[in-house]
């Protein structure tokens, strides 16, 4: 919709895995450099971790996009399988005919005799597992199982688990010891810092055919980064809708307060309800306040106030000049926050001007 407002070809902020809109940060590259390394040396077992929207799957495309045809790859997208379905799976995407086999031992049969042939084609043969941190305790020690599959010079299949940082500590408890000691190689995929945000930014936009690649202000970037903490699903998404509004309201350059209307739209209701937050907060200050003037007020030991009628009166004071200040700041919060959250001119919540005039 605003492709052509903005002068490009494409949508620059797709959050689909795109080849041509890969950017690859220090962290990717060095996850990626860790990939080819294991499987060109046939390490066997590797673990690459990273939050969710860190481009995982982005790094394992780049990566199979770089293999041979003498590799063999079965890719488990949804590892949320029975163990019989599990082996089935995997046969099936290597490509075998299955028909027929019912059990766990026939799928294994069969898995290790293409195994042992594509080792005699001197093929490599990949497994990659994604969203690891799934897998059931029963299915990880299956996984462990299948790097038994070797000969005394090689393993015959090499395995690559992707997951959430849930995926170390399951691999840390100490019931998977044994797998946890066959990992060759692993690798924490962080998040962009604040440079490489703008940088993924005008690279994507570039991507997409924009003449114009500082479309983001510093301000919005910085803002952008503030919000993601670099994790580039959030930035696609903020960006994107960025441009919507952008587009809407007829701006050809994107700045911190579109980026912010924007993040407080995503932040959903509980945001737009933050006035009603401040209006009851000073509610309650306001009573306990007048329960504490009360009570001061009225303390006395016998027929002798504690405190004398001077003291008394210089902290009422004290106390109402406080309360008036309290009052004046929760209506002019008040208001802003209803702005904010779409009433015309602070509708419904009373102004500074008429909390003085009361």
């Amino acid at each position: 919709m605003y492709n052509k407002f903005f002068g490009l070809k494409d949508k620059p902020f797709e959050i689909t895995p795109d080849p041509r809109y890969l950017y690859l940060s220090e962290s990717h590259r060095e996850a990626l450099a860790h990939l080819t390394y294991a499987l060109n040396e046939s390490k066997g077992f590797t673990v690459i971790t990273g939050e969710v929207g860190t481009g995982k799957t982005t790094l394992v495309q780049m990566l199979l996009s770089r293999l041979d045809s003498h590799t063999r790859i079965a890719h488990l997208f949804n590892p949320k399988l029975g163990t019989r379905d599990f082996f089935k799976y995997i046969c099936q995407d290597f490509g075998l005919k299955t028909d027929g086999l019912t059990t766990k031992g026939e799928f294994l049969t069969l898995l290790h005799s293409f195994l042992m042939e594509c080792y005699a084609r001197q093929e490599r043969v990949v497994l990659i597992v994604d969203e690891a941190q799934t897998l059931s305790p029963a299915l990880l020690e299956e996984v462990r199982l299948l790097t038994n599959l070797e000969t005394p010079k090689s393993k015959l299949l090499q395995v690559i688990l992707l997951g959430q940082p849930e995926l170390d500590k399951t691999l840390a408890r100490s019931e998977f010891r044994q797998l946890k000691q066959r990992i060759s190689l692993r690798f924490n995929l962080k998040p962009l810092n604040r440079r490489e945000t703008g940088e993924y930014i005008v690279r994507r936009l570039k991507a997409a055919g924009a003449r114009n690649t500082d479309l983001f202000d510093e301000s919005a970037v910085k803002e952008i980064f503030r919000y993601t903490k670099g994790i580039p699903r959030l930035i696609n998404v903020v960006c994107d809708n960025s441009l919507m509004t952008g587009f809407v309201y007829e701006k050809h350059r994107i700045g911190r307060e579109i980026v912010r209307d924007v993040i407080r739209d995503m932040e959903g209701p509980a945001e737009r309800l933050g006035w009603k937050a401040v209006f009851l907060s000073a509610v309650v200050i306001l009573i306990l306040a007048g329960a504490l003037i009360a009570w001061w007020g009225g303390l006395s030991f016998g027929d002798r106030p504690l405190a004398g009628e001077g003291t008394q009166n210089v902290f009422r004071g004290k106390v109402m000049k406080a309360l008036e200040i309290t009052s004046l700041e929760r209506s002019e919060k008040a208001a802003e926050a209803a702005g904010a959250a779409g009433f015309p001119g602070g509708q419904g919540v009373p102004s500074a001007a008429a909390e003085q005039n009361r």
